[in-house]
């Protein structure tokens, strides 16, 4: 027997991805499904973006790069964190990954250990939880509440800190409710921060900062200057240009902390893809009109499934602020989410998310991603209504 170190049994597991696998395997056996669990965009990176990836390998740009990435594309980062957020940026606090869940991995190894507190929006994406309890610290739940519209309440997060607390992990528009946190809340809970703990890091996760709904203010902690010295915000490409595959995330870190996590990004991917880094140029500098046009597809889909939702039996659905899920409440329906993910998928071919996946909170929840046409997200909900009837 292979004998593992004990914190491989506290790493968890993305949910969705493990619904995507079980849908493959029904589609390949012919059962037509809908797939409304995974969370990424359905359209294609834009052309633009395409082809200076393309422009990049036949430059020849086939080799290893700094580990913070490329300078241009730190200091592209830079201009557009000046230009849609009003915040100035130097370049060198910048640094590139494959993707968001590395700066979530970095930050987390950083301040986890034994002892410590870390804090997580719970309902909330799967990943953090599973990595705060991989280093040994223990994940302290922020109750996002229904009621609430899934925001949180900043006096109840202050209550929470102690002196063994870290790190504070927030993340609006969240996955997977697609609250949005007001400036108003934001700004009690940057005070509170200040003046109580000056000692408690934030990791920002603003990976859905573009995508808002309503006229809706995208409310970035960068926007709070007092932090500075403390905050890690964590974005990228993967869902404002629909880049997933690409693995093309960034960071902006506190000044005392890039050498560390440029020292972390050595020791795990030595540096990101290249080509792809030069693409991340393109989407940040070039038209942004592909943005525009999929974050108004989406706002189209989201009123069609909201609305849809809410006519099924026992199901109520909140109109969520940003993102591209919808989180509905389906206790009246007399199912677990699991039970009711599992019958979705096996008995009417509709993929969604238990809101289990995303921390013990999501009981009496479902995640639906709208990240389909509305001629499949229609199609889903009729047959979600067939299967509803039946209960």
């Amino acid at each position: 027997m292979l004998r593992l170190a004990e914190k491989m049994s506290r790493l968890g597991t993305e949910t969705a991805f493990d619904v995507l696998a079980r849908a493959d395997v029904l589609a390949r056996g012919g059962q037509d499904i809908i797939n409304l669990g995974i969370g990424q965009p359905d359209f294609k990176t834009p052309e633009h973006i395409v082809e200076a990836a393309v422009k990049a390998l036949h430059d020849g740009h086939h080799g290893y790069t700094p580990s913070p990435g490329i300078p241009q594309l730190r200091e592209s980062v830079a201009q557009d964190l000046a230009k849609r957020r009003g915040a100035k940026v130097s370049a060198d606090r910048i640094v590139i990954v494959p993707g968001g869940k590395v700066t979530m991995f970095f930050a987390i190894l950083m301040f986890g250990e034994p002892g410590a507190e870390i804090l997580y929006p719970n309902p909330g994406f799967p990943i953090y939880q599973s990595v705060i309890e991989f280093t040994g610290a223990k994940a302290v739940p922020i109750r996002l509440l229904e009621e609430n519209d899934f925001s949180f309440d900043a006096d109840t997060i202050l209550s929470q800190i102690t002196e063994n607390t870290r790190l504070l992990i927030l993340n609006s528009p969240a996955n997977p409710t697609g609250g949005a946190v007001p400036r108003t809340e934001m700004d009690r809970l940057v005070s509170g921060l200040t003046q109580k703990h000056p000692n408690v890091a934030i990791l920002s996760d603003e990976i859905y900062s573009r995508i808002t709904y309503d006229d809706r203010e995208h409310v970035s902690l960068l926007s709070y200057p007092e932090l500075d010295d403390r905050l890690i915000l964590l974005d990228g490409w993967s869902k404002t240009y629909a880049m997933t595959g690409w693995r093309m995330g960034y960071a902006v870190w506190p000044e005392a902390l890039v050498e560390g996590a440029t020292r972390l990004a050595v020791n795990c991917h030595s540096c990101v893809n290249s080509a792809a880094q030069y693409a991340g140029i393109a989407a940040l500098e070039g038209p942004q009109d592909a943005v525009d046009g999929m974050v108004s597809a989406f706002d189209e889909r989201r009123r069609v499934i909201v609305a849809g939702l809410n006519s099924l039996p026992g199901v109520s659905c909140r109109t969520p602020i940003g993102a591209f899920y919808v989180f509905p409440n389906i206790r009246k329906t007399g199912l677990t989410a699991r039970v009711l993910q599992d019958r979705l998928l096996e008995e009417v071919g509709v993929a969604t998310v238990a809101g289990t996946s995303f921390g013990a909170l999501g009981e009496g929840y479902i995640r639906f991603s709208y990240a389909n046409s509305v001629e499949n997200i229609e199609i889903a909900l009729d047959r979600a209504a067939e299967l509803l009837r039946a209960v």
